[in-house]
């Protein structure tokens, strides 16, 4: 077997937020001596998130085994998760950073089944996958993430289902979304049909305009490699990328700071 040296685009500081939170939580659950110290785990589980390695070959790179690296990645991802915002606490936080409006869009997160599991399969985008619901600020910085669904579920249905629209109304702001969102009321989505006259066409282009930045979200999302295709439990895509926007926001800090 080889080994090699490699890099994560990702700060020192994100680093040792993670190693803070596997500290704290080693020392609250008494903990035995590990293997590998706060740090190292933390450096183990971005090197998976952000490379997708896979659980044999990050555990030969940090000498543990495929199963203890595992049993550290799934531990720090629900230690990461449980820290993402609430639906409410994000909004009332986006409309505080004083957010002129938002937007909503879904995402697919690919997943390894076989063509027999239709409820995970997309028709839209063609493929098997989680749905999951994302909230962006203009700029396309993440307010917030939803859980996962299969991926036959609408984008439309799934707003309904995590009452995304209901907490909308509640904190007041203005919301964009892309036509997947259309019928959704208290949404802003764009004009359907062909032959519309010249004033929905120019409000459409306004409307993606307005709409275009905040989508890169989902790109930031998907720069971590985990993302690309699971291959895990599909009903894990939730806290992964609950886990991910948590990391995100730390990056986001850090260049702020």
């Amino acid at each position: 077997m080889l080994f090699y040296r490699s890099a994560l685009p990702l700060s020192r500081q994100t680093l040792h937020f993670v190693a803070g939170l596997i500290r704290r939580h080693r020392r609250a659950i008494g903990s035995a001596w590990r293997k590998l110290d706060p740090g190292r785990q933390a450096l183990l589980v971005l090197a998976h998130l952000r490379k997708a390695e896979t659980y044999a070959d990050i555990g030969a790179g940090f000498d543990v085994s495929t199963t203890t690296a595992w049993r550290y990645i799934t531990e720090t991802v629900e230690l990461l998760a449980a820290r993402a915002p609430k639906l409410r606490s994000a909004l009332r936080q986006a409309k505080n950073d004083g957010h002129a409006y938002l937007i909503l869009d879904g995402t697919l997160i690919a997943i390894d089944r076989v063509a027999a599991d239709r409820p995970y399969y997309s028709g839209k985008h063609r493929r098997h996958g989680m749905n999951v619901q994302v909230i962006a600020t203009p700029d396309g910085d993440i307010v917030w993430v939803s859980g996962a669904l299969p991926g036959s579920v609408h984008d439309a249905k799934a707003a309904g289902i995590w009452h995304i629209m209901c907490e909308l109304e509640h904190c007041g702001l203005i919301v964009l979304a892309d036509k997947g969102y259309q019928g959704v009321e208290g949404l802003h989505t764009p004009y359907k049909g062909r032959n519309k006259p010249e004033s929905q066409k120019q409000a459409n282009r306004a409307h993606a305009k307005l709409r275009g930045c905040g989508e890169r979200a989902n790109a930031q999302l998907k720069s971590w490699k985990v993302l690309h295709k699971l291959r895990c439990c599909p009903h894990k895509a939730g806290a992964l990328v609950k886990a991910i926007h948590v990391l995100q926001d730390r990056e986001l800090q850090t260049e702020q700071g």
